[in-house]
């Protein structure tokens, strides 16, 4: 007989898409110091490996992280899949899965002009990237005891203050709170609690300097992977407070 989920691992397992810098990164780290496994994933091998062994010899005290590298390209259907099966495989189960890969923050571009090559690109890897995840591991997250599935979005996306500009980003982001909400409602019955977040202006690669720490960003990310089993879902959240739509 295989052995049971439990049998394992009794650390709380946790993915974290598009982890090798910035958000993703802090949030693993930050998960790890709470004594989660997690894995912490990137489109290069060698990116994601070089990422988990830095953040582990970064620890003082004697303290280890366990945070362990994985292939995985949101936009590659092998990918996802192979990531998949590698997690069952080892831990029979994900408690946390984090979806924060996510490009094209078009500043340049408006909607009355945009580049819809660019929309498309854009549309791949922040929603189609997320419903992939989705899809594949909702097996294991309904393995899972305490489940939680975060979506990494935007205020940029709320309909509510919905302006002009980033038509790419904007849109790609509304449609996966869309997504969200649909996840919420369909994964309620199996204890998945599903939430966006908006982890503000952050000072990374993609927001550029000026921004808030990007501690700061990350802290929204982790108040939706570390709910309470009565916490919502369905909401949109930055720093733990709700978003409009």
């Amino acid at each position: 007989m295989p052995p049971t989920p439990a049998a394992r691992t009794a650390a709380t397992v946790s993915l974290v898409t598009g982890a090798t810098r910035g958000i993703g990164r802090e949030v693993v780290r930050r998960l790890a110091e709470r004594g989660h496994t997690v894995l912490l994933t990137g489109r290069s091998a060698d990116a994601a490996r070089r990422a988990a062994d830095e953040l582990r010899e970064g620890v003082r005290d004697g303290d280890v992280l366990d945070v362990r590298p994985l292939w995985l390209d949101v936009t590659d259907d092998r990918s996802v899949a192979i990531a998949a099966a590698q997690v069952a495989d080892e831990f029979g189960r994900l408690d946390v899965l984090v979806n924060n890969a996510g490009i094209a923050y078009d500043t340049w571009q408006r909607a009355v002009t945009a580049d819809l090559r660019v929309v498309r690109e854009a549309a791949e890897t922040n929603l189609y990237g997320p419903w992939r995840m989705a899809i594949a591991f909702a097996p294991l997250l309904r393995a899972s005891a305490h489940p939680r599935l975060v979506n990494v979005s935007s205020e940029a996306a709320s309909l509510t203050n919905m302006g002009g500009g980033t038509p790419a980003y904007s849109a790609s982001k509304v449609a996966l709170n869309a997504l969200t909400r649909m996840l919420a409602a369909e994964l309620r019955a199996d204890g998945v609690l599903v939430n966006a977040v908006c982890p503000g202006w952050v000072a990374t690669d993609m927001g550029g300097p000026g921004g808030r720490p990007v501690a700061e960003g990350a802290a929204s990310v982790l108040y939706a992977a570390t709910l309470p089993d009565d916490g919502p879902t369905g909401g949109f959240f930055r720093d733990g407070r709700p978003l409009p739509w």
